[in-house]
């Protein structure tokens, strides 16, 4: 399948290796509430993007993730996908634009060389209530990777992947507890938690793209893990 949105963006899934096929197949068919249960409001919401981009290496598949500076107003120190706020020359929120900001956002963000990477997929769109963000995550294949590391570290702390085989890992998942009550899934990966919506968007593609193992729903994390 290959599709162009009005600013010459292709998304397109020809040439992907036969593991990824599991993932576009998902998200042609993946419904919205199917994901998150927090969905974008009729009105409002700051429009943004995440690059959810799986590379492969000598050990096999992977995920490039980032961890937040902790001096930053929202989402401080987490884990997370890289991405954030549409500029205006992104383009229409409706068409290119998210698949543009994310592409950007990355790029600013962990210094990845956008040229090496092929969008094949779009999820719905979610919500994140806290930050008020209406979140397109768009997939994305690195089948150029570039050297990757923080831009700038008042915004980026690390830049690192994490192998697939580690995110299906049962010893590796956990049920993260936040202090409001709120409960949700969570990876134990590379000395990070990974929670909140970037644990939970990982975990439906593992679900839907059926990569997921069993694994032990009563063990629980607190957010204070590193206390």
């Amino acid at each position: 399948m290959t599709s162009t949105f009005g600013g010459g963006v292709t998304v397109s899934t020809q040439g992907l290796p036969d593991w990824l096929l599991p993932v576009a197949r998902a998200a042609e068919t993946v419904e919205p509430g199917q994901l998150s249960r927090f969905l974008p409001p009729p009105h409002g919401g700051r429009q943004s993007a995440v690059l959810i981009l799986f590379g492969e290496r000598d050990h096999g598949p992977e995920l490039l993730l980032m961890e937040r500076s902790g001096s930053l107003r929202s989402h401080a120190g987490q884990p997370s996908f890289p991405g954030g706020a549409l500029d205006p020359e992104d383009g229409d929120p409706e068409g290119e634009g998210p698949l543009r900001a994310a592409l950007r956002e990355a790029e600013e963000e962990t210094g990845l060389d956008p040229s090496g990477v092929q969008i094949f997929g779009v999820l719905p769109r979610l919500y994140i209530p806290v930050s008020r963000f209406v979140v397109t995550p768009v997939l994305g294949w690195w089948y150029r990777p570039s050297p990757v590391a923080p831009v700038d570290p008042a915004e980026t702390a690390r830049v690192f992947t994490v192998p697939v085989a580690d995110l299906t890992d049962p010893a590796n998942r956990a049920t993260a507890l936040h202090p409001s009550g709120h409960q949700g899934p969570a990876f134990c990966v590379e000395g990070a938690l990974v929670w909140g919506f970037t644990a939970g968007v990982i975990d439906r593609i593992l679900h839907f793209a059926g990569w997921e193992r069993p694994w032990d729903r009563d063990r629980h994390v607190p957010l204070d893990w590193r206390a």
